[in-house]
């Protein structure tokens, strides 16, 4: 009889742990999601909005591929004095030198002179060591980095861990079908900024964990 009691009592006393460490998991689940939800907002409120309205001379310019947008941007910037150079990073194999200088309109002068391809980032952490290596062989000390909007937080992290000492000045780019104002009226627009903001914090979790202690 008394076995049996003592067989009762440790398997209730198992139940409870274990309802005890699922209530647990679940309240950490939930802050979890709370918190996930609420720095979703804060990065979506964040981002820019407009184009700084002065921006300092760089050594260098960086444009990451995505849109032709941004290399026309890029380029004006180069083309106004604002760096020396301008890297294209991220460049397929298959785009042409000419094809990228007909994206840009005008005479596009400084072109030929000025402007260097990058072909061999595939994503924003291979553009960050392309533009890693671009800046270590021209010596530069300071870069604009221009890329859309959503884009800035997680390109910036990346060249920042990239190249630690280097000054970078972000230059948001923005397009027609992203809609900052009122996301959540557009489902597109919704499911971009979550796998951005999602990829951001993969990003930044690897850098934190990647620091030295």
């Amino acid at each position: 009889m008394a076995t049996n009691a003592n067989m009762k009592a440790s398997g209730t006393l198992r139940r409870g742990a274990g309802q005890h460490i699922i209530r647990i998991a679940a309240g950490l689940a939930a802050l979890l999601a709370v918190a996930y939800v609420g720095g979703f907002f804060l990065f979506t409120a964040e981002l820019h909005r407009t184009p700084p309205a002065e921006i300092p001379v760089s050594d260098g310019i960086v444009a990451l591929t995505g849109g032709p947008d941004r290399i026309t941007v890029a380029y004006r910037l180069l083309d106004e004095g604002k760096g020396t150079r301008l890297l294209i990073t991220g460049v397929h194999p298959d785009v042409t030198p000419i094809s990228l200088k007909n994206i840009v309109p005008g005479e596009a002068d400084k072109f030929d002179c000025c402007v260097d391809l990058g072909r061999m980032a595939e994503n924003t952490i291979g553009n960050a060591a392309e533009t890693a290596e671009w800046v270590r062989r021209n010596d530069y000390r300071s870069v604009i980095l221009v890329t859309s909007t959503y884009h800035l937080p997680r390109a910036r992290l990346e060249l920042s861990r990239a190249m630690p000492t280097v000054e970078i000045v972000a230059y948001p780019v923005f397009q027609d079908t992203l809609h900052l104002d009122g996301w959540w009226a557009y489902p597109g627009t919704t499911r971009l900024l979550v796998s951005e903001y999602t990829k951001f914090l993969l990003a930044l979790a690897y850098r934190q964990s990647s620091m030295p202690s």
